[in-house]
């Protein structure tokens, strides 16, 4: 007997199985014919682990327009206005904002998440609200909070001493932002320092690394010697790397091998990257994406992350990782079939290991958290970025949708049509 059989889907791997779930865990997987409390016919649909975002700034989302919008679509003055609406934005307000946005998450089975939080003003609003936040979603969704000083480790005051507060609180994970610090120097300096910091604390290590067109910024080369000397391994994670972009290739031809030394990671954001960068150039326009297949080939986990919806840096944003990953997979022009099926696994599996999540995946004992959509396989999910007909959410259906097939009114045509095809 079963509290939930989700029955008849098809997985990633495109084995038809039967998933059947007690309590919070998958106790089977396979041919089942017991008794269940509720049933979920998924026969011929996609069954898939939930989707995982390994970026995001939640104390921002939702934001969009305040104080204003940002006229100049860049970087630097995104980070102005979020500077002006994190000064007078309260508790409340930032829960609020962020609780609807999991709402928006779970529709689209979306139920794990790391969350950069603001550490840089003195009184920590921002990392108040995202604690509250992530002790209320926690029985749905996998919260990570990164302690993040957007203005600078050591470019503010009180930057390291507020970093350090907010780890004290409980925040999980050292953040960083060595680009934005004063001089190169600093920069490399506060990636020594924030590499000690996750050592010594036994912490994941997250760092906004190199996002910039500047091809001379080049402090994920510091990252990587800082994460090999600490044995940090996969513990650590170089957001964005959009420098990359713009190097020229003898020098990443010795840089790729030290970053797949070190055993980190690499989280690029295409919808962001791709946004925000190349604000300068006329033509030809970068796009700043990092160099993704690269250091794939090298062995480099990469995930891809969504970073923003609605908020002073994007416009727009709907919670849908398969958005994500569709540009990604235009962008980095992985168009082989077995790259993007990569792609639906960078969103799923690769984001939930740099996540380092516990119990994720379709086996049994793993976490009953999974997702069923109105697609055949990981690369028609792709293409559709279809519906989600059901999630579950350890052991709980929390969000369903009915199949919603066109209607059609053409002489000698079906009546219904579906995008699905082959």
């Amino acid at each position: 007997m079963f509290d939930l059989l989700v029955k008849g889907g098809r997985l990633p791997d495109g084995t038809v199985a039967d998933i059947g779930i007690r309590g919070d865990r998958i106790a089977a997987v396979g041919k089942l014919e017991a008794e269940a409390g509720r049933v979920i016919d998924a026969t011929g649909d996609l069954v898939s682990s939930p989707f995982v975002d390994p970026h995001f700034h939640m104390d921002a989302t939702l934001s969009y327009g305040l104080p204003r919008v940002n006229a100049s679509g860049t970087l630097l003055e995104g980070i102005a206005l979020w500077g002006e609406l994190r000064a007078i934005a309260t508790v409340d307000e930032m829960v609020t904002r962020a609780v609807a946005y999991c709402d928006w998450a779970v529709s689209m089975g979306l139920l794990a998440i790391r969350t950069h939080v603001d550490t840089t003003p003195d009184h920590l609003r921002g990392v108040e609200a995202m604690l509250e936040v992530k002790a209320r979603v926690a029985p749905y969704i996998d919260l990570q909070l990164v302690a993040f000083p957007q203005d600078g480790l050591y470019r503010t005051k009180t930057g390291r001493q507020n970093l350090l507060r907010a780890l004290d609180m409980g925040v999980d994970v050292v953040g960083g932002i060595p680009h934005f610090e004063r001089t190169m120097e600093e920069g490399a300096e506060s990636l020594r320092d924030l590499g000690r910091i996750a050592a010594e604390r036994g912490l994941m290590w997250d760092v906004h690394c190199d996002e910039t067109d500047d091809p001379m910024s080049r402090h994920v080369e510091t990252m990587a010697r800082e994460v090999t000397r600490h044995g940090l391994g996969g513990r650590a994670a170089g957001s964005h790397l959009t420098s990359m972009h713009s190097m020229d290739n003898y020098y990443v031809s010795k840089l790729l091998p030290l970053i797949a030394e070190s055993g980190m990671t690499a989280i690029p954001n295409p919808l962001i990257n791709i946004t925000l960068q190349g604000r300068h150039d006329s033509y030809p326009k970068r796009r700043g994406l990092t160099r993704v297949k690269e250091m794939q080939a090298l062995g480099v986990p990469v995930g891809w992350g969504q970073d923003c919806v609605l908020d002073p840096w994007y416009s727009l944003g709907t919670a849908d990782m398969l958005d994500v990953a569709f540009m990604g997979l235009h962008v980095a022009q992985m168009t082989h079939p077995a790259e993007m099926a990569r792609c639906f696994t960078m969103v799923t599996e690769t984001n939930a290991a740099i996540m380092g999540l516990d119990g994720y995946g379709l086996r049994p004992g793993c976490v009953a958290s999974l997702v069923v959509l109105d697609a055949g396989n990981p690369t028609e999910a792709l293409r559709l970025r279809p519906d989600r007909l059901a999630v579950v959410a350890k052991g709980r259906v929390v969000a369903e949708r009915h199949r919603n097939d066109a209607r059609l009114a053409l002489p000698g045509r079906p009546v219904t049509v579906r995008r699905r095809h082959g």
